[in-house]
């Protein structure tokens, strides 16, 4: 089971839940953006921003809840730049020590062990806590830095690196050293990636192959498939016989 929606008060983060009904490997793709989780497992946990997909291997029965923070708002709420959590899971208590206490032991009262909650409403209250932890860290922090949602959305909607860092008033270099800290990599990395996840996201609502490399920005459709394999480990077409990560 998963399912999602979006987070309140925290602009394109996602609330999100999973069970695994049975064990077997997930596949998570890199999408440029940092999870605040809760796992029936170990507990609170941050995901770091991938580079490539990270392949874990699930228990039955096993819970996890996230709240999925868009590019560049990560940094604010666990605060550490974002190459210092890439391609990791961190113990939320690594970062925040005994400040994590606290969530820990909400999410342990609201999931209820005991098991008399039915799944939408432990789900459901344990992401209204993560939401409130993010919120309030935003809060103490002055809210995130806002040239990581601006250079996330340029190089989203395809624009290239040269002209984004034109556009925000920064050189290369200093376009690279800022990426770093808020998205855990250089933009073009961060481009790469976002442009697979439109490619996915096209070729998932029925758009041919050729026609998804085209329109995404890849010479052709070899050079989609030699990249989706790079960043995933395998072809699109094997992606997309998949539910979305």
């Amino acid at each position: 089971m998963y399912r999602e929606r979006a987070a309140v008060g925290i602009p394109a983060a996602v609330r999100w839940v999973s069970v695994s009904s049975v064990a077997g490997p997930v596949r998570v793709l890199p999408d440029g953006c940092l999870d605040l989780l809760w796992s029936s497992r170990a507990g609170l946990l941050v995901a770091g921003p991938d580079r490539v997909a990270q392949v874990s291997w699930s228990a039955p029965g096993e819970r996890w809840i996230g709240l999925r923070l868009p590019p560049g708002v990560g940094p604010a709420v666990f605060g550490v730049p974002a190459e210092e959590v890439r391609d990791r899971r961190v113990p939320l208590a690594d970062l925040w020590g005994r400040a994590a206490v606290e969530p820990a032991e909400r999410i342990r009262a609201a999931i209820d062990p005991g098991g008399a909650r039915c799944a939408a409403d432990w789900s459901d209250a344990g992401a209204t806590i993560l939401e409130e932890v993010a919120r309030a860290r935003l809060r103490a922090g002055g809210g995130p830095d806002p040239l990581g949602a601006h250079v996330a959305a340029r190089l989203a909607a395809g624009a290239t690196v040269a002209a984004t860092a034109a556009e925000v008033g920064l050189g290369a270099r200093a376009l690279h050293r800022r990426s770093r800290a808020l998205f855990g990599y250089g933009p073009k990395t961060l481009a790469r990636i976002l442009r697979m996840r439109r490619a996915l996201e096209l070729a998932r609502r029925g758009v041919p192959l050729a026609e998804v490399a085209a329109r995404s920005g890849y010479a052709d459709q070899a050079h989609l498939t030699r990249d989706v394999r790079e960043l995933t480990g395998v072809p699109p077409t094997r992606l997309l016989t998949s539910p979305p990560d």
